[in-house]
């Protein structure tokens, strides 16, 4: 059976996610969040959704990057 990466719970119904060519097993989107979403510069949440890159660097929102200044390179 397969076990998740993050809490190795063993679940019949696990999934793989491969990113920039590392693939990892997941028992649920949580677990997969945490692993493998990228972080954001200001605030440190998880980026669930586009968010926003800004001077090189990964934001949650406008706001956040804003704040630290960042041009706002693409969303």
């Amino acid at each position: 059976m397969p076990t998740c990466d993050v809490c190795g719970n063993e679940y019949d119904k696990a999934f793989q996610v491969t990113q920039a060519g590392r693939t990892m097993t997941f028992d649920s989107f949580e677990c997969a969040i945490h692993a493998m979403a990228p972080t954001c510069a200001h605030c440190n949440c998880k980026i669930i959704g586009h968010g926003v890159e800004a001077g090189g660097a990964m934001y949650c929102c406008a706001h956040c990057a804003d704040h630290e200044g960042g041009t706002k390179d693409r969303s």
